[in-house]
Order: structure tokens, then C-alpha cells, then sequence
């Protein structure tokens, strides 16, 4: 099944569900209050699904299976259009949260849930504009290195620190790619944890 055939197929049991809401015979008022809490939920729940997969299972399948140097490739295409949807998703979040509940008249918790929509966007934004263009310009610049001692196209970390230990300028460009990942993995966490707090705060509201 194509992208477009799977597409089209998700946005027709989206419009079937809309045609048989009970809030799709209702007023204007109350088709635009459901039309925004469907697309903060849908958006949240992409950011928090993708985010998810991304970190915790996706990432680490692909490490332990791919030649590492195919690997980074990989993230080096994936990671921007993941951190661009996210941060989209992010916004949409944020806007319609805010929309629906003004600071003014908010209560402290649902105040301090837009912060955490914030947060997430601002750490995605971070790692998308900061630490993931330096990450892959240290990174192509270490496959050079490796690719004159003939290493990255095993799977795994091994004979990247074999060859470190004998070669300074190696090991200087994993101590400081160490460091600018280390901060985007930091980021990406911290993003994942204030969607986190945020689908605590959702999970309260549902009525099942």
C-alpha cells in the first residue's frame, strides 16, 4: 500500500468519525471547540507516539542491526524531518491549548501544562536549528577519519575505541561528538518528558 493510499485512507475514517460525532449537528461554538481538542490531541499524541519511537525503540533497533556508518546516514536524513514534525506538532499543541484555556482565566495546573508544551517545543526547536546540524557536521567529519583507518562499516562501537586509543585525532572528534550528541539526546529527553507530564495531565481528563 503507497504513502497516498495509506494517507487517504487514515483522513477517510477520520471524516467518518466526524460525520457520526453527535458535536457535528451542533452549533458553530461547539464544532470549533471540538475541531481544536481534535487537533491539539492529534498532534500531541503524534509528537508523543514519534517521539517514543524514536528514543526508545526505533534508535537502538537500527544500531544494533545497521554498519554504523549507514546508521548515521540514516539519522542524519531522519532526525531533521523528526525534530521539524515534531516541533510542528508541538506548536499546533501549544496554540490550541492556549486557545482554549487564556492565561488569564487558567487555573495554576493548566498553566503550568502550557509551559510543558512549551518546553517541548523549545527543546525541539533547539535540536533542530543548534545541536542536530552541529551533530552531523562532527559526525561526516568523523567518517572521514574512520574511513582512512578502514572502520564504520561494522555494526557497533568496537573498533571505533580500538583504533581511538592509537589515534589522537579520533579520539579528540569522539570526545567532542560525545559531547554535542550527549546534549542533543538531552534535549530530546527533556522534550519527551514535558509530553510526558502533558499526557498525565490528559489521561485525568478522559472520561471512558
Amino acid at each position: 500500500m503507497g504513502w497516498t493510499t495509506r494517507f487517504l485512507a487514515a483522513v477517510a475514517f477520520l471524516v467518518i468519525g466526524v460525520v457520526f460525532s453527535p458535536e457535528t449537528f451542533g452549533s458553530k461554538s461547539a464544532k470549533l471547540t471540538t475541531f481544536i481538542k481534535l487537533a491539539h490531541l492529534l498532534c500531541f499524541s503524534t509528537a508523543w507516539g514519534a517521539a517514543l519511537w524514536v528514543t526508545f525503540i526505533g534508535g537502538i533497533i537500527m544500531f544494533k542491526n545497521l554498519p554504523r556508518h549507514q546508521f548515521g546516514n540514516l539519522q542524519s536524513k531522519m532526525f531533521p524531518a523528526y525534530f521539524s514534525m515534531v516541533g510542528v506538532c508541538c506548536a499546533v499543541s501549544v496554540a490550541c491549548f492556549g486557545y482554549s484555556h487564556p492565561w488569564k482565566s487558567s487555573s495554576t495546573a493548566e498553566k503550568y501544562q502550557l509551559g510543558f508544551l512549551l518546553s517541548a517545543f523549545g527543546f525541539n526547536l533547539t535540536n533542530l536549528f543548534v545541536f542536530t546540524p552541529m551533530t552531523i557536521e562532527m559526525m561526516k567529519q568523523r567518517h572521514k577519519v574512520e574511513r582512512e583507518s578502514n572502520i564504520g562499516e561494522e555494526v557497533g562501537w568496537t573498533k571505533n575505541q580500538e583504533v581511538a586509543k592509537a589515534n589522537p585525532k579520533l579520539a579528540a572528534m569522539n570526545k567532542k561528538f560525545g559531547m554535542i550528541h550527549g546534549l542533543s539526546s538531552m534535549a530530546n529527553i527533556l522534550s519527551f518528558g514535558s509530553l510526558a507530564m502533558h499526557s498525565w495531565y490528559l489521561a485525568g481528563k478522559l472520561d471512558l
